[in-house]
């Protein structure tokens, strides 16, 4: 009996907490680009084009945002989820212009930094599937702080940002390569 009112109370904490977690980020941005959500990236933003990363315009950017972080994610790829670009520390401002620069810490057109994305290079490489169409996701996280900007990892990025997403917004995009 002991046990049993030890899981019900312990669900009761554990739904709570996951309440609080969804109520935290329900806040939703809206982003955009030069294409529409879930149509095709035009040629300009892969690797078949100049492979400079897409303009972003976003709507909604809740008014305590401190920063802002983008990561661009394929899901559709052959051995899992490949990232394309992580970019953090951007002012929460609505534009994000296109033609981010390549590098580590990046001055124009704002302060910000970069990690490695998965072809190992800082900044955005665009859309290059080995074979069909993918879908690649354009997410946008408004934070509370700003993160400490020796972070190396993706992994050490995200832990770094639990507890501080107070929006969150995505744009996906498709292109493939037929």
């Amino acid at each position: 009996m002991r046990v049993l009112m030890l899981a019900a109370l312990l669900s009761i904490v554990l739904v709570g907490c996951t309440q609080k977690e969804v109520v935290e980020v329900e806040k939703k941005m809206e982003v955009k680009s030069v294409f529409e959500n879930m149509s095709e990236i035009p040629k300009k933003y892969t690797c078949d084009g100049s492979d400079v990363s897409p303009p972003l315009r976003i709507e909604n950017i809740p008014e305590n945002a401190k920063s802002l972080v983008i990561i661009c994610e394929d899901p559709d790829a052959p051995l899992g989820v490949f990232t394309h670009w992580i970019l953090f520390n951007a002012p929460p401002e609505n534009e994000i212009p296109e033609g981010i620069p390549h590098g580590r810490i990046i001055e124009e057109p704002f302060h910000a930094v970069q990690l490695r994305n998965d072809f190992g290079k800082y900044g955005y490489n665009g859309p290059c599937p080995p074979s069909g169409k993918h879908r690649y996701f354009f997410k946008v996280y408004a934070l509370d702080v700003k993160i400490d900007e020796s972070v190396e990892t993706k992994k050490e990025l995200l832990e770094k940002m639990k507890g501080h997403v107070i929006a969150e917004g995505v744009l996906v995009g498709v292109y493939g390569r037929d």
